[in-house]
């Protein structure tokens, strides 16, 4: 990567805007460029961020801009498209955004970017799939938020029930970021010790620990329900993973990451843990699944499939 740490956004809604406030406030890039449909938003978002960088610790370039922008930066991070309503799954969302994404897909590959892309629209497994598709880069240059959150979450509210920090709390939730998902609790640990250890030596109840992954996988349906879109979370779990691939730190995160072989599959995007460098994705780590877990995996693999068998089809995507 060059001196320069240059991102481009795209799409300045609510996850973009969080994402790019967070940046604002920890630092650690150098340029920001926004693009959004509307350009005159993306101009008063821009204004909007600048007017406030006297009074911040770090210093950036903050701008508007096109998709030639895209042709020297770094990252480009796509937060465009349809937002999730009320009661609305992120599957559902799939025939509105498809073809969003493939047309910003080819905007960006035309500029001659060579970078790394960063999806975090819904349904992000099957968007993320298009971008890799549509501009045909490395499979380790697109990276989906896919877990990324959802695994935050998780590791808060486990946190809150054990009384532990989140810091010595590591859990992963597996599959695609939606309804099929699931937490593999023998992956789990408090510390050095196995969660199912911790349990059993302080007595506590399995049950309970199945209702905090139900309200896990509730939470985005919740908070929609109470101020009609998430974005803050999942905003600050973008600085999380951008600021890991600038610093090279080779921290495993949850993310959509293309799987070849791994995990039993292949062709597909699906939330997993990664290694994340400067280069993108590093390595997909492969965690022993028992028979429960692996099943669980293949159920969200094959619901996956299926929607990315009529996305190919419908946008005319290569095999």
């Amino acid at each position: 990567m060059k001196d320069n740490r240059k991102v481009v956004l795209i799409g300045t809604g609510m996850v973009g805007m969080s994402m790019a406030y967070s940046l604002m406030n920890t630092g650690g890039i150098d340029e920001l460029v926004l693009i959004d449909i509307d350009e005159e938003k993306a101009k008063g978002e821009a204004m909007d961020l600048n007017h406030g960088l006297p009074y911040s610790m770090n210093k950036m370039v903050i701008k508007a801009g096109n998709y030639n922008e895209c042709r020297d930066a770094d990252i480009v991070v796509i937060c465009a498209g349809a937002n999730q309503k009320e009661g609305q799954t992120r599957l559902e969302l799939t025939k509105v955004n498809t073809r969003i994404i493939k047309d910003i897909s080819l905007k960006i590959k035309y500029s001659g970017f060579q970078g790394i892309v960063i999806v975090a629209s819904n349904p992000v497994d099957i968007l993320s799939y298009v971008v890799y598709k549509v501009m045909g880069i490395d499979k380790s240059k697109v990276i989906g938020t896919g877990t990324l959150l959802d695994t935050a979450r998780m590791r808060y509210l486990l946190s809150e029930y054990l009384d532990v920090s989140s810091d010595d709390i590591e859990a992963y939730i597996l599959g695609e970021h939606g309804d099929s998902s699931f937490i593999s609790w023998m992956n789990t640990y408090v510390g050095c010790k196995t969660l199912i250890e911790y349990v059993e030596e302080r007595n506590l109840d399995m049950n309970d620990l199945n209702e905090i992954y139900d309200d896990v996988k509730n939470a985005a349906y919740e908070i929609i329900e109470r101020k009609k879109a998430t974005y803050y979370g999942i905003g600050i779990s973008l600085n999380k993973l951008i600021l890991s691939i600038f610093n090279d730190t080779h921290k495993i995160l949850c993310v959509s990451a293309y799987l070849e072989h791994e995990y039993k599959h292949g062709d597909i995007f699906i939330g997993v843990p990664c290694i994340i460098c400067k280069e993108g994705i590093k390595e997909v780590v492969q965690l022993p699944l028992n028979g429960v877990d692996q099943a669980k995996f293949d159920d969200s693999y094959e619901i996956l499939r299926e929607i990315k068998r009529e996305v190919k089809k419908e946008l005319g995507l290569n095999s």
